[in-house]
């Protein structure tokens, strides 16, 4: 049984024949004259920014679109340049202070919340009851007094 080979490809661009047969004036004015009412005035196509607003002539447009590039690629570098480093925005608190990879820093957030709630569960459970060192009756003694104040008062 004989393998057969996949024709070659071709190199050379698909040609699509071209249509050459005259058109005649009248069918081109009467198709003409049929598509102008259905034709967009200029201010919607300024809205849909099909055309530019500007009042440049055309030949100067593509110059004046170079010249508006270039003044917003010159107005980005100089706000780049004005930007503050990572360490100032760390010392600012606007950055977190961690070497962590972006996908984690959620993650990270959370534990150390999670940490935070924990340690404070755990303190607040060491923490008498309101009824048992009440301030102006004199009932709490001292000791009671500098547990919850976290300070030593002098007696």
């Amino acid at each position: 049984m004989a393998t057969t080979a996949p024709p070659p490809l071709s190199t050379s661009p698909i040609e699509t024949p071209i249509d050459e047969t005259p058109i005649s004036p009248a069918h081109a004015s009467s198709t003409l004259s049929k598509a102008l009412p259905a034709r967009p005035d200029p201010q919607d196509l300024r809205n849909r920014n099909i055309l530019h607003a500007t009042s440049a002539a055309p030949a100067l447009q593509s110059a004046q679109a170079e010249l508006e590039r270039q003044r917003i690629a010159d107005s980005v570098k100089k706000g780049l340049a004005k930007r503050s480093d990572r360490e100032s925005l760390v010392e600012r608190n606007i950055l977190p202070e961690t070497s962590a990879a972006p996908a984690l820093m959620k993650s990270q957030r959370e534990l150390q919340k999670n940490l935070r709630r924990d340690s404070l569960d755990r303190q607040l459970q060491g923490r008498p009851d309101c009824d048992v060192c009440e301030y102006g009756k004199g009932e709490a003694n001292w000791g009671q007094r500098r547990r919850i104040h976290g300070r030593r008062m002098s007696e």
